[in-house]
């Protein structure tokens, strides 16, 4: 018996996630080393936090909230490179590790939100005289701290606390599930073409990441998938129009009971569970509804506020959203007799239009937009911007893939102070979509200080042989808005983890630095640092840059209303929802269509199926914050149109204002200080060409 329980020992020991690093040993960690981390871990926080609360009865920041962090941020640094290497390289053995750990993790917080010694220490802490001397990030890291307690059912009796925690093991299983779902539904269709002409429209960039999947797996031909960059690439260009109609439906139907993989990772049930078990959570905390409950934590203080404010842009939105379908369907009858547009027709001829209108084509933008240009001219946008200097790091780093580079940020006096992980391109056994993630966050203590770390991940179309990757003008703005949202957790100058960068930050303003970001992409000024014609160098001709300015509102009434059918989607199935009833997800969402949309989907669409932001994400009840914060974020840069966009005191007043102080105020707070008054709805209407 004593050689296992050695070799035990020794595993324990070597455990790269039990150690300490400055960044992860990401191919160190294996999927045997994270549930036993996990596990000794969260058995050593809930040692540590019995110590704390019984080595006084005087508590104050330094012998309880301080180390209490302390123990959290090991955690999360145990916690993230595990999360991450999911999302980005996963595989079934770390699939079933990362999901073991799930329930554990959801029991320790659920836990800890129900401990009454430790709320009660916190309570006395914001009771206390001494209170009065902590700074404004110490007493906003108190006040969150107690309505979290109060959020998490810390005033529960005994029977719903034990209901409330089962509630978020099972929440944290399902949105997992569902996100499985997504990937191996994504992950699992392929289409072989092997005639050429099947191909027609596709651009060359399109055609060589195709052949070059078919090599991959020793096929003839061009492979096509539902990678991102496949997908979109055939809805925008192929002719053929049965085969944009079968890459639609196989999409449109991932993860649920229709399209080709009918019922075998079907999120239907998942979906119902999750909206269910959420209602439940609300009310058992007093609230309503789920939606209610995400307010709590919100810039927006009633449902009715949210709901008025969505049906408000869709009033103003909707003669421009009917003007742009009218104009696509006429285009498309006159181009094609196409006399009944179809989902899979939209994209398509949407191209076809902006070409004839704008002379302007997606595929021509793009042999000015290599990633070996845009990368760096982003960087100088960035310089210019908030005086900082970004850098591919020098030194032996370990990635989780070859594409994966690491960059530090230091400012005028060379001092490092952030450092982030870019990882750009689509490949198998990866999430979707694009995303800025925590890796470590900054904090100062009497242990010691640390920097802030980020993953800022897309999926862009990969390099093809020695070629540089080629973005769209829309991925230039995906990739600028993950940095935004990257500058807004790495800029920070909050020493204390829990309101440190986007910590603590209303989910409704969280979007601010991102959207923020995006306006750069149409500024001249930063156009000529950003863009450079893939075999000469060139910036993007003025004559093109003109054109694509003209273009920045095309069909952009169209992209408001789906955004905001999204929006009061998510919102509706949790406000409403009745557990007589259940979810009524699709009745809600056509509802919701037939008051706002221009266009409706195919019957066989499910999109609510694949809808990971609200489902799996942390945008339930809280997707109209994309537009929430818009106005934000379009009433801000409206003051660098005042300045000029590369104004330095307008910059440093950004970066000191908002980027710096993370969650440590109210976003209103910090906005107002900022702008000089409150937002205004005029700047988004102006720049979405709603009104001049």
């Amino acid at each position: 018996t004593k050689k296992p329980i050695h070799l035990s020992i020794q595993f324990i020991m070597t455990n790269p996630l039990l150690e300490q690093h400055t960044l992860p040993p990401f191919s160190q960690i294996k999927a045997e080393h994270v549930e036993p981390a996990i596990s000794q871990l969260l058995e050593q926080n809930n040692a540590a936090i019995e110590t704390l609360l019984d080595a006084t009865d005087d508590y104050n920041w330094h012998n309880l909230v301080e180390p209490l962090t302390e123990l959290n941020d090991r955690l999360n640094n145990a916690w993230s490179p595990v999360s991450h290497l999911n999302s980005v390289l996963n595989s079934e053995p770390l699939r079933d590790a990362y999901n073991a750990c799930l329930p554990k993790l959801s029991r320790y917080w659920s836990e800890l939100g129900h401990n009454r010694r430790l709320y009660e220490a916190y309570q006395s802490i914001a009771d206390s005289s001494e209170f009065d001397s902590y700074d404004t990030a110490q007493k906003k890291v108190i006040d969150n701290a107690l309505r979290d307690f109060k959020l998490s059912g810390i005033a529960l009796p005994a029977e719903q606390k034990v209901r409330f925690q089962a509630i978020a093991e099972s929440l944290s299983k399902l949105t997992s599930q569902y996100e499985e779902h997504i990937l191996d539904a994504t992950k699992s269709w392929t289409r072989q073409i092997k005639q050429a002409d099947r191909l027609a429209g596709l651009p060359d960039s399109a055609l060589a990441v195709a052949r070059q999947a078919a090599e991959a797996k020793e096929l003839d031909g061009w492979l096509l998938t539902l990678e991102f960059p496949c997908y979109i690439a055939v809805m925008t260009y192929a002719d053929s129009r049965s085969l944009r109609r079968e890459l639609y439906h196989a999409f449109a139907t991932r993860a649920s009971n229709q399209g080709p993989f009918a019922g075998q990772w079907d999120n239907s049930e998942p979906m119902e569970q999750i909206l269910k078990l959420r209602h439940e959570k609300a009310q058992l905390l007093g609230f309503d509804n789920y939606a209610e409950l995400s307010l709590a934590t919100k810039m927006a203080d009633t449902a009715s506020e949210v709901i008025g404010f969505l049906e408000d842009l869709a009033h103003r939105s909707l003669p421009m959203a009917r003007s742009d379908l009218q104009q696509l369907t006429d285009f498309a009858h006159q181009y094609d007799g196409i006399t009944t547009l179809e989902a899979w027709d939209l994209g398509y001829y949407a191209e076809k239009l902006r070409q004839q209108r704008f002379d302007l084509s997606q595929e021509a933008i793009k042999q000015y937009f290599p990633t070996n240009r845009v990368i760096p001219g982003l960087f100088k946008v960035v310089e210019r911007l908030y005086g900082i200097t970004v850098q591919e790091s020098n030194e032996e780093i370990d990635y989780w893939h070859p594409d994966v580079r690491l960059y530090e940020i230091t400012d005028s006096s060379g001092e490092r102070f952030a450092r982030f992980y870019l990882d750009l391109y689509a490949r198998p056994n990866k999430r979707g979509g694009a995303w800025m993630d925590v890796c470590t966050t900054r904090k100062k203590s009497d242990s010691g200080s640390q920097l802030p770390v980020a993953y800022l991940v897309c999926n862009f179309t990969p390099p093809v042989d020695d070629h540089p990757s080629l973005l769209t003008h829309d991925e230039v703005q995906t990739l600028f808005h993950e940095f935004g949202h990257g500058l807004h957790h790495m800029l920070t100058r909050i020493d204390y983890p829990d309101v440190s960068g986007i910590n603590g930050v209303e989910w409704d303003a969280v979007e601010l630095p991102s959207q923020m970001m995006e306006n750069w992409c149409w500024e001249k000024e930063a156009i000529a640092l950003i863009s450079g014609h893939v075999k000469t160098g060139e910036p993007l001709p003025d004559t093109l840059f003109e054109r694509l300015l003209a273009a920045k509102n095309f069909q952009s009434g169209m992209q408001m209303v789906r955004q905001l059918e999204f929006s009061l989607f998510d919102f509706r199935i949790h406000h409403e929802y009745d557990p007589k009833r259940g979810g009524r997800i699709y009745p809600i969402l056509n509802e919701v269509r037939d008051q706002i949309a221009v266009f409706t989907p195919p019957s066989f669409s499910r999109f609510a199926h694949s809808f990971s932001h609200i489902f799996a994400g942390g945008y339930s009840a809280g997707y109209y914050s994309y537009k929430w914060a818009e106005v934000l974020s379009s009433d801000a840069f409206s003051l660098f149109e005042e300045r000029g966009i590369f104004d330095q005191a307008t910059g440093q007043a950004f970066r000191q204002k908002i980027l710096e102080q993370g969650g440590s105020q109210d976003a209103m707070a910090l906005f107002v200080d900022f702008r000089g008054r409150e937002p205004r709805i005029d700047a988004l209407l102006r720049h979405s060409g709603i009104v001049n």
